[in-house]
């Protein structure tokens, strides 16, 4: 169908086990049931939403504080290098997957989300981690301001 998208799935999910917020892909237990049935217009919504809420988090513990290494990392591996969230994620998921350094790339945790327990500052994995972490903590209080029911 046009319009369509592939889902945001990424084989974790948790909403079969009772979760109103998939530990996966962050969508919403009633977005993952009703996703087939959703026209081309409601899917993208939710992918923006999704890609809003990574690019949020990625802001504010990711840094690129040496472009020209980000750029030469970029051009090494194949990557884009426009310095925007699509490609400073995309970078650092090339970074965990290889086990490089934040640094390898130019790279560096923001000074508020450098994580305490990391045996080197420049964990590329941690990184990953914790955007995971605190995505899904904000599509839990999002998911609860917006549509959780009280009794």
């Amino acid at each position: 169908m046009a319009g369509r998208r592939p889902t945001p799935c990424v084989g974790i999910c948790s909403t079969t086990y009772g979760d109103l917020v998939c530990r996966g892909c962050k969508r919403f237990a009633h977005e993952i049931v009703q996703w087939n049935g959703y026209d081309g217009d409601q899917q993208q919504r939710v992918w923006q939403r999704l890609k809003t809420l990574r690019d949020e988090v990625l802001s504010q513990v990711v840094l690129c504080r040496d472009p020209q290494r980000f750029i030469a990392y970029c051009h090494a591996a194949e990557l884009s290098h426009q310095q925007s969230s699509d490609d400073i994620y995309a970078v650092l998921v090339h970074l965990a997957q290889n086990t490089c350094s934040l640094e390898a790339a130019g790279l560096a945790f923001s000074d508020d989300w450098r994580p305490q327990s990391l045996t080197t500052e420049t964990d590329s994995l941690a990184a990953l981690q914790l955007l995971d972490a605190e995505n899904y903590v904000r599509a839990q209080a999002h998911y609860e301001r917006n549509f959780k029911v009280t009794v």
